[in-house]
């Protein structure tokens, strides 16, 4: 009972209704034409003219349903009354002719189907009810209800029993019907080939948003608080004995945080959708809502990062130009994140001055140039645990591959080096 008058097989019989209402456009429309062919004849008098406008309705049913908007509302009417899950249907517009046309033969076969059982269930029952009514109630019987091969007035009794049967039937139809369309729509409106490629594209885009997301506020947010740390409790250890050195680690603080507010401003932005103004407009010294860059910002990176008492010694080459201005913006902006992470894991988690070579040269056997990064300092004789899982150097290394570069990290020469080649030639300016 549960298949037949259960709430799926209600949705599904509404379902074809809704098809059948789609329909009578095409269909009055054919009524039209076919009456016009027929001699001017009404073509809702006769049923066989009814018929050839039903049928000759269902071609243009089908031109119609090659407009790719047909399958997302297809699509969203078989999710919500067909009881089809969405993760088997296809998502959006149809793109493809093949999608197109599997997305028509979707549309026909709903409307047509659907006008058909829309016919029945509004003809039949009121037929059954007569039939039902007819041995109870003598004004019927003088109707002379009859079916031609059928005499009911000459078995009365037998007029209920086809009544029930009827409404059986259409019952039975529309259940039948229903399921059918279930069992078709993963068919005609699943995703094909191209939309899973599409599908999968989108989702490796948001990855890639993420991504750069998660890679922006770990050197940004996560730099400004290991800074801050160190620079404060560097500060605590010679409160007493050195108040110039207090002074200069809270103007550093001070100075970091305010940067931080920016950048922190400039990747909430990225979030904005439609947001095209960078946060350059963020409260900030120098800026600092604006994507810091190495010709612009190294120098007050290095000097705040001092502040936290680590001595740090920087050996810049920008080579033949000598001017980091010349340098592409993109490079410019991700090897200051790649100096940033390395200074964050050196104050972290090394000991002793901290030495810093940033370079242009020549690759070998060409002609193009290319940024080297290389940052050394002592690993510690007991290194601290780390709670970051390493993905500031899994960051630096993706920010590197984006250029054609790499980046490489780990114990050399009995120190700590971190060396990142970012070509300049070659990769996206």
């Amino acid at each position: 009972m549960e298949r037949l008058f259960g709430a799926r097989a209600r949705l599904r019989w509404i379902h074809l209704i809704l098809g059948g209402a789609l329909l009578m456009p095409y269909f009055l429309l054919m009524q039209v034409v076919v009456g016009a062919a027929g001699g001017g004849v009404n073509a809702l008098n006769s049923l066989p003219l009814s018929l050839a406008a039903y049928g000759a309705s269902l071609p243009l049913v089908a031109a119609t349903g090659l407009f790719g908007l047909v399958r997302p509302m297809s699509v969203a009417a078989v999710r919500a009354l067909g009881g089809v899950p969405g993760e088997r249907l296809a998502q959006g517009p149809a793109r493809t002719w093949a999608a197109r046309g599997r997305t028509s033969a979707w549309w026909t076969l709903h409307l047509g189907v659907g006008a058909l059982v829309s016919g029945i269930t509004l003809a039949v029952p009121p037929a059954a009810v007569v039939l039902i009514a007819l041995p109870f109630v003598s004004g019927l019987r003088e109707l002379g209800v009859g079916f031609g091969w059928f005499d009911v007035l000459a078995e009365p009794w037998l007029a209920p029993v086809l009544g029930i049967g009827l409404l059986a039937g259409v019952v039975l139809c529309a259940v039948r019907a229903g399921a059918l369309l279930a069992r078709l729509a993963p068919v005609l409106l699943g995703p094909t080939a191209a939309d899973r490629l599409a599908a999968a594209e989108e989702r490796a885009a948001d990855l890639a948003v993420r991504n750069r997301l998660a890679r922006e506020l770990h050197d940004a947010v996560g730099h400004a608080l290991s800074a801050v740390t160190l620079q404060a409790s560097a500060a605590r250890r010679v409160l007493d004995s050195d108040p110039g050195f207090v002074r200069e680690a809270l103007a550093a603080i001070e100075d970091t945080t305010r940067r931080t507010v920016g950048e922190l401003d400039a990747v909430l932005g990225l979030l904005r959708e439609g947001d095209g103004v960078a946060a350059g407009d963020a409260d900030g010294a120098g800026g600092a809502g604006i994507a810091p860059t190495l010709a612009a910002d190294l120098d007050g990176l290095l000097d705040r990062s001092r502040a936290s008492g680590t001595p740090i010694t920087a050996r810049q080459d920008p080579g033949p130009a000598g001017d980091w201005e010349r340098l592409p913006a993109i490079a410019s902006r991700e090897a200051y994140r790649i100096v940033q992470e390395g200074l964050s894991n050196a104050l972290r988690h090394g000991a002793g001055p901290v030495d810093l070579r940033i370079l242009v040269r020549v690759r070998d056997g060409n002609e193009e140039e290319e940024l080297e990064i290389t940052m050394t300092n002592d690993p510690g004789a007991a290194p601290q645990d780390r709670t970051t899982g390493g993905r500031g150097l899994r960051g630096a290394a993706e920010r590197a591959a984006l250029l054609g570069g790499h980046v490489e990290a780990g114990p050399h020469g009995g120190r700590w080096r971190l060396r990142a080649v970012l070509p300049l030639g070659g990769g996206p300016r």
